[in-house]
Formats: C-alpha cells, sequence, structure tokens
C-alpha cells in the first residue's frame, strides 16, 4: 500500500514538473516570436555599443554581411538570445512554484532571496559588458588599424553582421552567469558543502580559477578578460562576507 502511495506521490511530482516546464518553454516561445517580429529593434539596441564607440572617429562605419541568409539567421539568433534573456525570470518562477510547496516556511525564506538575486545579478552582468567593456573592448581592437602608406594598403575594420552580434551576445550570457558566483557559493555554504575559511585558506586558488575563466569566456584582449575577472574577484571578496554573516545567523 506505503509502495501504491509512493509512486503516486512520484507520477504527480513528475506531473507537476511537466506542466511547470510546459509553461516555461511555451512563454519562451512567445517571447521568441515578439524577439523575431522586433528583432531589427533588438539588433539596433544591441550595436548601439560599436555605433557609440566609433561615432567620432571620423570613418564612414558599417557593418556588412557576406552570406545570402546571414541577417536571416542574425535576426533568428536575436531573437532567441531575447526569448533566453527574458524567458529565464518565468523559468525561476515556474521552479519557484514547483519546489515551494515541499518547503518549510523558514526553508522558502532562505530561498527566496536566491531566487530574486538570480536574475538580478545576471542583468548587472549583462550591463558592465554593454556600458562599460564592450566600448572599451571596440576602441582597443580599432587602434590596430593603419591609414596605409605609399606602397601598403590601409588595415580597416568591416565588422560583419553575424560575428559582431554573436559576440555581444555571448559576452552577455557569459558576463551574466559569471555574475552568478555569489549565489552558488552561498547556496554550496548554506548546504554545509564550504564555509567562510574555505573560501579565505583557498583564495588564491579561485583567483588563478576566476582569471583562467575570464581568458576562456572573452576574446583574446586584455579589455574583456579583466573587465570580467576583476568583478569576479569583487564578487567573490563580497561572497566571503556573505557566508561569514549567514554563519553567524546560524549560530546565534
Amino acid at each position: 500500500m506505503s509502495d501504491n502511495i509512493k509512486e503516486e506521490s512520484f507520477v504527480s511530482h513528475l506531473t507537476e514538473l511537466r506542466k511547470r516546464l510546459i509553461h516555461s518553454l511555451i512563454f519562451i516561445f512567445f517571447i521568441f516570436i515578439l524577439g523575431y517580429i522586433f528583432a531589427e529593434n533588438i539588433y539596433n539596441f544591441l550595436v548601439e555599443p560599436y555605433a557609440k564607440a566609433v561615432k567620432d572617429d571620423g570613418v564612414d562605419r558599417r557593418l556588412i554581411f557576406t552570406a545570402l541568409h546571414e541577417t536571416f539567421i542574425t535576426y533568428l539568433k536575436v531573437a532567441f538570445f531575447a526569448a533566453i534573456f527574458l524567458g529565464c525570470p518565468m523559468f525561476l518562477v515556474q521552479l519557484w512554484r514547483f519546489v515551494a510547496p515541499g518547503l518549510y516556511q523558514n526553508e522558502k525564506k532562505a530561498l527566496l532571496p536566491y531566487l530574486i538575486a538570480t536574475p538580478i545579478l545576471f542583468l548587472l552582468g549583462g550591463m558592465l559588458i554593454y556600458y562599460l567593456v564592450m566600448p572599451l573592448a571596440i576602441k582597443f581592437f580599432l587602434s590596430f588599424e593603419t591609414s596605409g602608406q605609399i606602397n601598403s594598403l590601409p588595415i580597416q575594420l568591416e565588422a560583419k553582421v553575424n560575428e559582431y552580434l554573436s559576440l555581444i551576445m555571448r559576452l552577455i550570457f557569459a558576463f551574466g552567469l559569471s555574475f552568478q558566483l555569489p549565489v552558488l557559493l552561498n547556496l554550496l555554504a548554506r548546504i554545509g558543502v564550504i564555509d567562510s575559511n574555505y573560501l579565505k585558506v583557498r583564495r588564491k586558488y579561485f583567483v588563478v580559477i576566476i582569471f583562467a575563466a575570464a581568458a576562456i569566456l572573452t576574446p583574446p584582449d586584455p579589455i574583456t578578460q579583466i573587465g570580467l575577472a576583476i568583478p569576479l574577484l569583487i564578487l567573490y571578496e563580497l561572497s566571503i562576507l556573505s557566508v561569514k554573516l549567514t554563519e553567524k545567523k546560524n549560530n546565534a
């Protein structure tokens, strides 16, 4: 009898999980359709850092495409980017609705701040690359242009639509996901995997890991690598303080 009850409970949980996933996927698909309809507006928004970085250099700039289907594929990527970016909060809401009924009141209070902090930190990471790091990186790359001499040709950037937008979308996701470091470390501390002393003692190893991750996730230039590594180091130190405060609260 108890086995049947457990089986029914397991099936009901799977049914509820499927329901939440379907709701999330429907919402993401809806945003994808809207994203494609407004793909040109999203494109103009994403290309703005490049436009601002080059507007005063006195050169007639443009973005080019070299394949007939390139712009169409780019707009699909832009729509998918919008769907994932705007669909994440909905996914977190559905995840919360699935998990919350099985939690005690104190567990809900403990978990809810992490669900709120996740999209906020992702947005902060995206804003950092969009408003600060990307314009600096563009100017750094443009500094390698040459005007050309009598017996040589000039070197001038003609960025491709697909390559530029793929780069900035990848960087926004890389920065946004990297900014989840405090959430991850605090969750690990709350379940007892790590503590503040562990983070302090192994700080030097985490510094190496952070710079290695920055080198992998960003283009091979010092601007974006340092632009990602330094905020992560700051977030790591803030995570130590947050974990320490959590420990004091639990011991009180």
